[in-house]
């Protein structure tokens, strides 16, 4: 992988290959910008050939920054090793470049001047989005050091785009005095000079922070301090000097995100609109509504005009817009469009992101140095998508990865109102992007999910099977692995194992976990038709053994911060204690296992949520086959194997609404043991804190069932109790993953006055 330079330092001279020799005049930048994007949106119709072909043709940051963008897309689609050492280099090529251009433009006569931003934002822009793409990455990457890296490298991408917020900020002070002032042309209200609104020289940037290593970040971390970062120039400087730019103010006490964002375009929530979906979706009727798609309001704009400055530096550019009633004022100009659009899609991604992280990774969030705002970041991101470029579809994409993943895999969370699931607005979108993007697999595979979430399996399979394959093979891989999930799900056992097989065809990130789940799957089989048709029976328990015994020789080869891959570590244990169970009583390998492995694992993706009662009583049938005269062995089994299916069974009342029953499984048959029973070699040490959760979410259930939760305050506080007490359990399995669940579970509690 290439060493990471220009906004680490030691690399400031270097630039990307076929980079850029010579700055842009205004409109070459009009030019190159337009095309670039262009060329970018061919991946979001699944054309990856066309659109490196299209972006080898140009040279400037915005085709670096594309060419990054591409092999970033693959290598989060497909989690492959070689793709992401090259989307590393592209995106390393895209930073020098876009850091050497935003040098050159503060100095260039001929360069795009902005109402709005200082000379140089949009390779601003180009350096943040290329740093916040190459830290994800990194994060991605089997290296512990490329992981730390890229949480530093966070906090440089969240301060290039303070600059820019900065600049917003200091062009609506400008503009409020001179409407104040009785000069209204539009050539009053330019800022009297490019000067940056923290430092008075150029736009401040971020990038230019020393060499850090490994130790001595850890050593910023162990003393949480913030780096120190030595002075490069000073407002004022000639422009021969070799340093036009000043660094970030790095000596921020507690730095955190702002109280309010103020810049950038505000999207309306759309209210009572809907929209039905279907397989072509090329002409849906979403309702009058604006150029730009903004949603139709009988509502007269409010033409008043601040009567105080402080007032009006409240408002964000598009409240500004509407106050003035001029739109062109505001960055109609491609440049400003490119930076709004890109610097909305970069800090909204970051803001959400930051939010998500799990309590395990907690330590290495004091690199980063700011707190993540979760509704800031989607609120942000929702302003994004109003833009018809690639930012815009790639911010639809992330907050359908949001609330088709995130959202979908968590509990505690609202029914209605703010943080909860906007499923018309989230619709509308959707049918959107289907227009702008009608060869693109992205979105079928987010309608597909979104049928899901709606509880329509069948329907859901049954649309992805439908679909044509994509020319993308690791959306190709993505769109196979959610039918797999989604036929697990509804109980297709035979159709299960030859989704994740197909899996294995597509993708290597995981194939131990896809044979496991195939074994399950049979395991399943075997146990329905042992009583009635023993020799079918039979052919599924081989096939059962063949699968198990093909993960442990595909796992541990992956690695996600110098770690092996969660799930990897937690099959191999599984089969690890069946074998053990296997010797001791004397039996096959598929009799020794215990409660149903397939409704275990549809529970770590929180299948039950997306199941129906219908599918939840086969789910409830298959854990009570444990208890049966069909299993002759229940009677020896373990605390933490009864503690298995005591979980999966309330977490199955939970979701058909049965929370009192599920609470009382829980106390009476896991948290009334003492904690340190659950602890050995090869045992599930995982239900325990998993039964703490599973109480919060019931008591959120009740508490929420109204969607008043507010007024049950007692309950909010029981639910606090359970998550602190998960909170503070140490290392079990899949805990990171039930850690995003409790994260997610805070700031709901939070968003209602409970202090955590």
């Amino acid at each position: 992988m290439l060493r990471v330079g220009g906004w680490l330092g030691g690399a400031k001279n270097k630039i990307a290959p076929h980079s850029q020799t010579r700055s842009l005049n205004a409109l070459d930048e009009i030019t190159q910008i337009e095309d670039a994007m262009s060329a970018v949106t061919y991946i979001m119709n699944d054309d990856v050939d066309a659109a490196e072909a299209h972006l080898s043709k140009g040279s400037s940051p915005f085709h670096q920054l594309g060419k990054g963008v591409v092999t970033f897309m693959r290598a989060t689609l497909g989690f492959e090793q070689e793709i992401m050492r090259q989307a590393s280099e592209e995106l390393s090529n895209a930073e020098s470049s876009a850091y050497e251009s935003q040098r050159r433009a503060h100095r260039n006569p001929s360069a795009y001047q902005s109402p709005i931003y200082p000379a140089g934002t949009e390779y601003a822009v180009c350096l943040a989005e290329a740093q916040l793409m190459s830290a994800i990455v990194g994060v991605m990457n089997e290296s512990l050091t490329e992981a730390i890296k890229s949480f530093y490298k966070l906090r440089k991408a969240y301060l290039t785009l303070e600059g820019v917020l900065d600049a917003e900020k200091k062009f609506l002070k400008e503009r409020s005095t001179s409407s104040l002032g009785s000069t209204g042309s539009a050539a009053s209200l330019r800022p009297a000079s490019r000067a940056s609104a923290r430092t008075g020289g150029p736009l401040v940037d971020a990038s230019l922070a020393p060499e850090k290593t490994v130790s001595d970040v850890k050593k910023d971390v162990k003393k949480n301090t913030k780096p120190a970062v030595k002075e490069k120039g000073k407002a004022g400087q000639d422009d021969d000097d070799d340093f036009d730019f000043v660094d970030a103010d790095e000596e921020h006490e507690g730095v955190e995100t702002p109280l309010e964002y103020l810049g950038h375009l505000n999207v309306p929530a759309e209210k009572g609109q809907t929209v039905e979906l279907n397989s072509t979706a090329k002409e849906v009727d979403l309702g009058a509504s604006s150029a730009k798609n903004l949603p139709s309001t009988d509502e007269k704009p409010d033409t008043s005009v601040p009567d105080a400055v402080e007032d009006f530096e409240q408002l964000t550019l598009s409240e500004t817009v509407k106050a003035n009633g001029d739109v062109s004022l505001f960055g109609d100009h491609p440049v400003d469009l490119f930076i709004i659009s890109g610097s909305n899609f970069c800090f909204g991604i970051l803001l959400l992101m930051i939010s998500m992280v799990p309590p395990a990774f907690s330590t290495l969030l004091k690199i980063v140095g700011f707190k993540g705002d979760r509704e800031r970041g989607i609120q942000m991101l929702w302003q994004a998508t109003e833009f018809h470029n690639f930012h815009g579809a790639m911010a639809g994409l992330v907050l359908f990865m949001y609330y088709q993943g995130i959202t979908g895999f968590c509990d505690v969370i609202p029914r209605t109102g703010e943080g909860s699931y906007p499923r018309e607005r989230c619709k509308i979108l959707l049918a959107e992007m289907r227009k702008r993007y009608p060869d693109s697999h992205l979105w079928l595979l987010e309608e597909a999910r979104m049928l899901a979430s709606e509880k329509q399996l069948e329907k859901s399979v049954a649309f992805t099977a439908a679909t044509k394959p994509s020319k993308l093979q690791q959306l190709e891989a993505l769109g196979w692995f959610e039918r797999a999930l989604h036929t697990m799900y509804m109980h297709d056992y035979e159709g299960t194992s030859a989704a994740f097989l197909k899996c294995i065809t597509l993708n290597n990130w995981s194939p131990g976990l896809y044979y496991y789940i195939c074994g399950a799957a049979h395991v399943e089989l075997y146990r329905r038709l042992k009583p009635t048709d023993p020799p079918a029976a039979a052919a599924h328990a081989a096939k059962a053994t063949d699968h198990f015994h093909r993960v442990s020789a595909n796992t541990g080869k992956k690695r996600f911060m110098a770690r092996q891959l969660p799930f990897d570590v937690f099959v191999t244990r599984k089969i690890a204690k069946w074998q053990d169970r296997a010797t001791e009583w004397n039996c096959a390998l598929v009799d020794a296992i215990g409660v149903s492995p397939l409704e275990e694992t549809i529970y770590f993706w929180n299948g039950y949520k997306r199941m129906r009662d219908t599918h939840l009583d086969v789910s409830l049938a298959n854990l009570a086959w444990s208890e049966s005269p069909s299993n002759p062995h229940w009677a020896r089994e373990s605390l933490d194997e009864k503690a298995i299916l005591a979980l999966l069974r309330a977490a199955c009342l939970r979701s058909k609404g049965q929370t009192s029953e599920a609470k009382q499984v829980l106390q009476r048959d896991i948290i009334a043991h003492d904690r340190a029973l659950f602890r050995g070699q090869n045992r599930d040490t995982w239900t325990a804190p998993c039964a703490r959760y599973e109480m919060a979410a019931c008591i959120w259930r009740e508490a929420d069932a109204e969607g008043r939760p507010e007024q049950h305050g007692e309950m909010l506080e029981a639910c606090k109790r359970y998550l602190v007490e998960v909170s503070a359990w140490e290392s079990y399995d899949l805990d990171a993953r039930i850690g995003m669940k409790v994260t997610t579970a805070k700031n709901t509690l939070r968003r209602y006055g409970v202090e955590l």
